[in-house]
Parts: C-alpha cells; structure tokens; sequence
C-alpha cells in the first residue's frame, strides 16, 4: 500500500508538472490528484523540491533506458541514428507526461546536483555517438547541442502534434521525417 501511495504521488506530481510547472502546482494540488493528504506527501517526500527531483531523476532514467534498449551498439553510425530516432518517438509516444515534464525541468533552477548530474551522463551518451559520427566524417561540422536541437527539437514538436491529433505517427510520415533529420545532420 505504501508503494503505492509513492507511486500515485509520482503519477500526480508528474502530470500535474507537466501541464502547469514547478511553480504553477502545489502539494495540495499533487494530494488531490494522487487522492491523498497532504501529510502524506511529507511523509514520502521532505518538501516539493526533494519531490520534483526524484520524479525528474526517475523520468531521465527511464528515458535513457528506452534510448539504450536495444542500442546497436556494432552497427553503423546511420543505424544508430536511426535506432535513437525511433525510440524517442516510442518514449514521447509511450510517456508524454514524462517527456513534457522533463523537456520542461531539464534546466530548471530547482534541480539538485544529483539531478543534474544523471542528466548530464545521459547527455553524455548522446553526445559521445554524435561525436563518433563526427569522427568518421558522417555528421556535418557543427556542435553537438546543435545536432540535439535539430533532432530532439523535431522530435518534441511532433509529440506535440501526435497528442493534439493533428497529425498521425504513421509508418511512412516516421520514415520521411526520420530520413529529413538525418539529411540535415549528415555530411553527405
């Protein structure tokens, strides 16, 4: 029972940050949502801050679990591309909360050394396979946030219009958009 209680005040404040931010929800809004006290959040959590960071290092885990599930790690680089292209639109598609929220608090003033540090390691392996592609003349000359902001930004606008309904993420509109990000990046 007590797992519980953690686990649906993690789905409540997860949801809740994600729709209105840090500073627009409360621990009486997380209680109602996850239909408990507000005591009781205490009880798990010290204060909203400890909350938001366990829910953060949680969601970027879970995040980097879907990126490297499955990673080619022995193909070519254009494989690899291809791999973390698609698993981004699984876990944006999977967990649009989680993607919202951490899209949302990823450079936020309230999150710990801890935090940031889990992020900035899954960042790393992000950038150490940009890098590699680099490397072998694969990738344009440009720096790796450059790389990110093309491709995640792309990804992030999409989940968008997948959750709104205005478009749908079909085989061939994935394929085409997964070939125009790779035609932007690549050195060809």
């Amino acid at each position: 029972m007590a797992e519980n209680k953690h686990e649906n005040i993690l789905r409540a404040a997860q949801k809740l940050f994600a729709e209105r931010g840090y500073d627009g929800t409360t621990v009486p809004m997380i209680a109602e949502e996850a239909k408990v006290g507000a005591g009781t959040i205490y009880r798990y959590f010290e204060n909203k801050q400890k909350l938001v960071n366990e829910l953060f290092r949680g969601s970027v885990a879970q995040f980097a679990a879907t990126l490297q599930a499955g990673f080619p790690e022995q193909k070519d680089f254009r494989e690899k591309f291809r791999h973390v292209f698609y698993q981004l639109i699984r876990y944006s598609r999977e967990q649009p909360e989680a993607f919202r929220f951490i899209n949302a608090t990823v450079n936020a003033y309230f999150l710990d050394e801890q935090s940031k540090s889990d992020f900035e390691g899954f960042m790393d392996f992000i950038e150490r396979h940009l890098d590699e592609g680099k490397e072998a003349g694969l990738l344009r000359n440009l720096p790796s946030q450059a790389f990110i902001a093309i491709v995640y930004g792309t990804i992030f606008h999409l989940s968008r219009t997948f959750e709104d309904g205005i478009l749908e993420p079909e085989d061939e509109l994935l394929a085409g958009i997964e070939k125009s990000c790779w035609d932007a990046i690549s050195a060809d």
